[in-house]
């Protein structure tokens, strides 16, 4: 492999100036587009020798042709020019965003005579001022509403307003109560502006001071028995009593910001945005992004802000995200120059701030969850992704029936395996296996072990599963465990169409021989390598690579999560009964300090090598007992029958 691309510009060619860069293919297709504080130093990192490269971005480079950049004045102008051109070319290595949902706002058309306020998802209505996003139609429906009853402004249609106007009959929206501009009779032009002007300030304050005001001239009202404007006021209470109440506070009530918590992977992530007014959530907002090259989370954070104030969104004065980028400054300076004020970014690691970011977190990574599982389980989806996997492997035919491998032990003690199994790209619980392996010199020699076990069965075995000490899922003592299957149906019999592996070359290759070596032939075999998602095949000095927002990758990804979370949720339940088991035998120790000595060494292993003085420390367990236990763990003292 060349140490670089030929085309690589010389370094003295390259101004060290801030400045914004671009890489062109042959076609000269933009393919990606970057910042960079110092463009000399950033790019020289993309033409480091090809073997140090991440092996995305080695695809990057080796697809472009030639490179080229625009100096700037300061960081300010290169995030705004990169973000420019990124909307103008879009390029396919830059983060791609995936939003299936169209938001309803709550707009209001300050650029008309008479502004009106309306639920819309079209952004970009000239001279509009919006609000929100809200997570359904029906709640910025019920907020306008109460709205509508503090401040009575326009909402029906301009063409109906001008009808009304012309002929001095209210529409017909104002007829039914349901309007209250100019055209309705009761207020003036001037009069209506002034009750936009307090709707708009209203909504970019939420100030709960209302609530006082509505009161005292309630009472005033009252006082000088001018009782239908005293009953006016009680139902304006009691529609921002309302509003107040329709959400919760999370924080001070002099608290704007916006929340985004991120949940991300090789391949994919999640946004969730929390938007805070007044310290309460009024709105919410989740997208997804593909990523092609895997970016850090510094990285992310800053396309994630230059997409979430897009176009007529305005940040508020603080923003909170998990991590800081590296240009954070000039970040809020992009921002203060959209707000039109001093906009402030930071991470929030403590307090109620941190701990309203951790709930974002959850819900993105939960809606990461759905994204991928959704994905997965589209039958299109899935048969795309089946058909590419084929084409990528060169087999004969797709595989619709694929099982995957995974080793999980704590230090080389405990060691388990998982196999689960997808049909037609959907999991199949009722034929998961798990696998207890006594001895193994490392994972290599387990994924040997268990895969010469498992073949055994389609080399014409019976159904010895708990012989060979494959263990159904009801056997693991696991309270979650899928459903095991009956021995009467011997589906561990079936012949899969692909193994997969989680791993490497090297699992792949000791997968290779446990198969060389069970004689059973027309069966594919391949790898997926965590770190960079490659997948590696029998035989081969080089991965597959498979485009990064591929189903096929995707469907991949989540068979090996699968087989992980199954292996390592036997591994520890395993681990847990037997050292349970073990210490609940020792006389004098009951469940309670058994879950006592646990909890104060964090793990077993850290237990076994304890001394005798660390054991006696534990709260309840004197010297005599410590030795007892050290003994026993050690193997030096059988345990005492109770």
């Amino acid at each position: 492999m060349n140490s670089t691309v030929p085309w690589r510009p010389k370094a003295g060619e390259i101004p060290t100036s801030p400045g914004v860069y671009r890489f062109r293919d042959a076609d000269r297709r933009v393919l990606y587009v970057g910042k960079a504080k110092n463009l000399r130093a950033r790019l020289s990192n993309y033409f480091a020798p090809l073997r140090t490269l991440h092996e995305r971005t080695r695809r990057m480079v080796l697809t472009a042709a030639s490179v080229e950049w625009t100096v700037v004045g300061n960081d300010v102008e290169a995030l705004q020019l990169e973000y420019t051109w990124i909307k103008e070319f879009e390029p396919p290595f830059n983060v791609k965003y995936r939003d299936d949902k169209s938001y309803p706002y709550l707009a209001v058309t300050l650029a008309d005579e008479a502004p009106r306020a309306i639920v819309t998802r079209r952004r970009g209505i000239p001279g509009a001022r919006y609000f929100g996003p809200y997570p359904k139609v029906w709640a910025v429906n019920e907020t306008l509403d109460l709205l509508l009853k503090l401040f009575p402004i326009r909402t029906c249609k301009d063409s109906d307003y001008r009808r009304a106007m012309a002929t001095g009959k209210p529409c017909f929206a104002g007829q039914i109560g349901r309007c209250f501009g100019p055209c309705s009779g009761r207020a003036t032009i001037e009069e209506h502006r002034a009750n936009v002007d307090r709707f708009v300030a209203f909504m970019q304050n939420q100030d709960r001071r209302i609530v006082d005001e509505l009161t005292r001239a309630m009472q005033r009202a009252a006082a000088a028995q001018d009782y239908e404007t005293a009953a006016r006021r009680r139902d304006e209470l009691q529609a921002a009593n309302q509003f107040f109440e329709k959400s919760a506070v999370v924080l001070s009530e002099t608290a704007d910001l916006d929340v985004f918590g991120i949940d991300h992977d090789e391949l994919a992530a999640a946004v969730q945005l929390f938007i805070v007014r007044g310290g309460r959530i009024r709105g919410v907002r989740s997208w997804t992004v593909d990523k092609e090259l895997d970016v850090p989370l510094g990285d992310l954070v800053d396309s994630v802000l230059q997409n979430a104030y897009a176009e007529d969104i305005l940040p508020p004065g603080e923003v909170v995200v998990p991590e800081l980028p590296d240009d954070a400054a000039a970040l809020e300076g992009w921002l203060g120059g959209v707000a039109g004020r001093r906009v402030r970014v930071r991470a929030a690691k403590r307090g109620e701030k941190a701990a309203l970011l951790e709930t974002a977190t959850q819900n993105a990574k939960q809606s990461l969850m759905l994204y991928k599982t959704r994905r997965s389980a589209d039958f299109t989806t899935r048969s795309r992704a089946l058909e590419d996997i084929q084409e990528a492997l060169g087999m004969a035919d797709a595989p619709l029936r694929i099982e995957c491998f995974d080793v999980s032990h704590l230090s080389g003690t405990n060691i388990v395996a998982s196999m689960v199994v997808f049909e037609d790209g959907l999991p199949r619980k009722d034929e998961y296996r798990r696998f207890s392996i006594p001895a193994s010199t490392d994972d290599t020699d387990s994924i040997h072990q268990v895969l010469t076990r498992r073949l055994a069965y389609l080399a014409g075995g019976d159904d010895r599963a708990e012989a060979s000490g494959e263990l159904p899922a009801e056997a693991s003592g696991d309270p979650d465990a899928e459903p095991a299957i009956s021995p009467k149906r011997k589906k561990f019999a079936y012949r899969p169409n692909l193994l997969v592996v989680d791993g490497g070359q090297p699992q792949v290759e000791a997968a290779a021989r446990a198969l060389r070596e069970s004689g059973v032939p027309g069966i594919a075999l391949c790898g997926i390598a965590k770190r960079l998602e490659e997948i590696w095949t029998p035989d081969s000095d080089f991965p597959v690579i498979l485009p990064r927002n591929s189903d096929a990758l995707f469907l991949f990804q989540r068979i090996r999560d699968e087989a992980h979370r199954f292996a390592i949720t036997h591994q520890r339940q395993r681990r847990k009964r037997d050292i349970g088991t073990v210490l609940s035998e020792i006389p004098g120790l009951g469940p309670s300090r058994v879950k006592q000595l646990l909890r104060h060494f964090g793990s077993v292993a850290r237990l076994k090598t304890a001394s005798e003085a660390e054991i006696a420390d534990v709260k309840g367990i004197g010297p005599t007992l410590a030795s007892t236990i050290s003994a026993t763990l050690r193997g030096d003292a059988a345990p005492t029958p109770r």
